[in-house]
């Protein structure tokens, strides 16, 4: 007899190639994966009972000391189990009081399985102050650039035309339009989105419009739905929007940001806007926890170790941490230089749950991201 220990990112794919059948393939699949849940002010009742359902069948939760004799009546805890577990408890604790049946509800959303092509976003900028020189482009280049980023492995193109970086100031939307106009008449003329979805990175109504009528299909909207206007028109082209996440705005958003608990604001901020952009007619959703806007680095680290528990609204999630400022905090490096941290905080992303990256070097991307899946996939 010989062993050894498995990684496995496809537990059903192993279980069958070891020959189970396929009832047991399910069942097996769903003792495989641990997961563990951080539950905030949970009622020192509900602690106490789901501590005891959760040991009943194999789970467990971590409570503070004193929960026993209800010393406090609220209490943060963590619960650990497999997703058979998850689903189990999510029908146990639907009697139970003191909460539980709202935690019940969502706890199969945790552990649902969901399974998205990762794509790239490639960058380019129709303004001359975007942070990183090489995304920027005129219209006198752009077939080329898009021409090359479509060879180079891009399934989306994310066109801007105001910076969003820290300290930039915003611009009437007859200037934001007015950079644009060429370069989208290109995109029609030529008929580049019958070969890769185009994105306007932007939340101005009137520029938005123009672009969904000329082939673009996602809104990529940093401000995350604020402007009802932009709701009502990607409701109008059954656009794809992209809700990310800023603390105040582009000119003041790293004047000290601040969080209590950065997951959970975020996670309930996606969860507002979710409902608003439904509530227009909005379907097809990504979420984007905004690296770099509004946050500290340690904010950043965060939300990118912690990045799979956005998975329960059942949306994509997209990362763009390309050459950003939070690598040379890491480890001081100029703009140019920034790729390999860019590659490293990408790649930990994908494993984290991103299925859209948003980046400035595709080729280097297309090639990273084969690699890393390949590695991944098999079993």
């Amino acid at each position: 007899m010989k062993t050894y220990k498995i990684s496995l990112n496809d537990t059903k794919k192993f279980y069958k190639n070891l020959g189970c059948d396929d009832g047991g393939i399910s069942i097996l699949s769903k003792k495989s994966k641990i997961h563990t849940l951080y539950i905030k002010d949970l009622h020192v009742g509900a602690a106490n009972i789901l501590k005891q359902d959760a040991l009943s069948i194999g789970a467990d939760l971590a409570v503070p000391s004193g929960v026993i004799v209800a010393r406090d009546k609220y209490v943060d805890t963590v619960l650990i189990g497999t997703t058979k577990h998850f689903e189990v408890l999510s029908r146990k604790e639907l009697a139970q009081p003191f909460g539980l049946k709202e935690l019940a509800k969502t706890l199969k959303d945790y552990v649902k399985e969901q399974n998205f092509k990762t794509k790239i976003m490639g960058v380019l900028n129709a303004n001359e102050d975007s942070f990183f020189k090489n995304s920027r482009f005129d219209n006198t280049s752009a077939s080329a650039r898009i021409e090359k980023m479509i060879e180079d492995g891009a399934n989306i193109i994310d066109i801007g035309a105001v910076s969003s970086r820290p300290g930039s100031l915003t611009v009437s939307q007859d200037i934001e339009l007015e950079r644009v106009k060429d370069i989208v008449q290109t995109i029609y003329k030529n008929k580049y989105y019958e070969k890769v979805d185009f994105s306007i990175d932007s939340f101005a109504p009137k520029v938005i419009d123009y672009v969904l009528n000329h082939g673009f299909k996602i809104v990529n909207d940093i401000t995350g739905l604020e402007n009802d206007e932009v709701c009502k028109i990607a409701s109008k082209y059954n656009a794809q929007v992209v809700i990310m996440h800023m603390q105040n705005n582009q000119t003041n958003m790293q004047d000290n940001p601040t969080y209590e608990n950065v997951i959970l604001e975020i996670d309930e901020y996606f969860k507002n806007q979710i409902l608003k952009a439904q509530s227009f007619g909005v379907k097809d959703i990504v979420l984007d926890v905004g690296i770099g806007f509004g946050k500290t680095l340690e904010h950043n680290l965060l939300l990118l170790k912690n990045l799979e528990t956005f998975k329960h609204f059942g949306f994509e999630l997209l990362i763009g941490a390309s050459r950003k400022s939070m690598i040379d905090k890491i480890i001081p490096t100029s703009i140019e230089d920034r790729l390999p941290g860019t590659i490293a905080i990408h790649l930990e992303s994908i494993k984290n749950g991103a299925s859209i990256i948003r980046c400035h070097d595709v080729k280097e991307h297309f090639q990273a991201i084969k690699v890393f899946e390949t590695i991944n996939n098999i079993n």
